[in-house]
């Protein structure tokens, strides 16, 4: 899990999980209020939602493990020890 928070920690403000979901919410919600289509809605709500969830949950277990195939301790250091 210190992995997942240290790539937050590299990015602005503006990169943030929190940022992240208030854009797609806002943008999903948004559609509704000014269009009143459930169609519509669902088409711009899918690709926000996916893009959100990406960026929340894939991205910073990609990059954790990203960081453990680089490091000198990964896991085939202990496969060469043991």
């Amino acid at each position: 899990m210190a992995s997942e928070s240290s790539v937050w920690q590299h990015k602005p403000w503006w990169c943030q999980p929190w940022s992240i979901a208030l854009t797609a919410f806002s943008v999903t919600a948004g559609s509704w209020l000014l269009l009143h289509r459930y169609w519509l809605t669902g088409l711009v709500g899918l690709p926000m939602m996916t893009w959100m969830t990406f960026f929340i949950f894939i991205y910073p277990r990609l990059m954790a493990e990203g960081e453990l195939a680089e490091s000198p301790d990964g896991p085939t250091a202990k496969i060469s020890e043991g």
